[in-house]
């Protein structure tokens, strides 16, 4: 299920809903990959350029919120310990 990322707008302090964000953290990490691929290659216009460094920081707040919930999870798994990931 998709949600909607809300932004703080930094002139008017108004907060709005943006586009849904993906379903889950892959999709969103790919979103965020091809974005900044754009954002890198210096051929989007001013407006589009803004708009797509809100987006970007709105999949990256989602990215970042859906690691922490994992890692809190992990932790609870734990009994309260994290552990160093290891390879099988």
């Amino acid at each position: 299920m998709a949600t909607k990322a809300k932004t703080v707008d930094a002139l008017s302090g108004k907060v709005t809903l943006n586009q849904d964000m993906p379903a889950n953290y892959e999709a969103a990490l790919q979103e965020l990959d091809e974005l900044v691929s754009q954002l890198e290659s210096g051929q989007m216009p001013l407006d589009q350029l803004m708009s797509g460094y809100q987006r970007g920081a709105a999949l990256l707040t989602f990215c970042r919120d859906k690691l922490a919930a994992v890692e809190q999870q992990i932790s609870v798994i734990e009994n309260g310990q994290l552990k160093s990931w290891t390879k099988p």
